[in-house]
């Protein structure tokens, strides 16, 4: 969970790399500064939020207005960095949209969060099969996020390996023209003594 400043009709982005078929659940809350009170208050009434939701291909996974304090999913259908933009729904002109907005933001990827209430109220057998679908989905998310990190150190290792052998076939073709051109100057180096008759 972090926090972070914005003004009134400004608008913040983060970057969450995530991997494919993955749910991400974000919770938020806006507080407004209070000029009088010389403190954010604990609720902003009237503030609303545009949550975007941006996949590595730049496609909009989702665009929606929400109140000040909001939980907002989506679930992703391609690895990679995606973009979580936050802004507020403020009418006024950029002129007198002065206003300090401090926004709470607690994203998680990949969690099922087990509801208490409904945990309680099952039996026990019941509430460990509950506990138990709940371990296996946090295993398939470990096991997707393990894939994803071996596919991303797949990409990193060819590129390595690209780049290394680009180095050596350019220091192969730097030799091969210093050569070029030290015999080069040899050569005419030999023809101008023979021109000057000095050899």
């Amino acid at each position: 969970a972090l926090y972070f400043h914005s003004g009134e009709r400004e608008e913040k982005c983060i970057i969450e790399d995530v991997p494919s078929d993955t749910l991400v659940i974000g919770n938020y809350k806006v507080q407004q500064w209070d000029i009088h009170e010389q403190d954010f208050l604990e609720s902003a009434p009237g503030l609303g939020m545009f949550v975007t939701v941006t996949a590595p291909s730049a496609e909009v996974l989702m665009k929606k207005l929400y109140g000040p304090q909001a939980t907002f999913s989506f679930t992703s259908y391609m690895s990679g960095e995606h973009i979580i933009c936050l802004q507020s729904n403020s009418t006024r002109l950029m002129a007198f949209a002065g206003s300090k907005l401090r926004i709470h933001l607690d994203i998680r990827v990949g969690e099922h969060f087990l509801d208490e209430a409904v945990a309680q109220a099952k039996d026990k057998v019941n509430d460990v099969s509950f506990n138990l679908e709940h371990l296996l989905e946090q295993i398939q998310h470990i096991s997707k996020e393990q894939n994803y990190g071996r596919e991303r150190e797949e990409n990193f290792r060819k590129t390595s390996e690209q780049t290394n052998s680009n180095i050596l076939w350019w220091a192969i073709v730097q030799t091969l023209i210093l050569i070029a051109v030290g015999i080069w100057q040899m050569k005419s180096l030999k023809d101008f003594f023979i021109a000057k008759k000095l050899v």
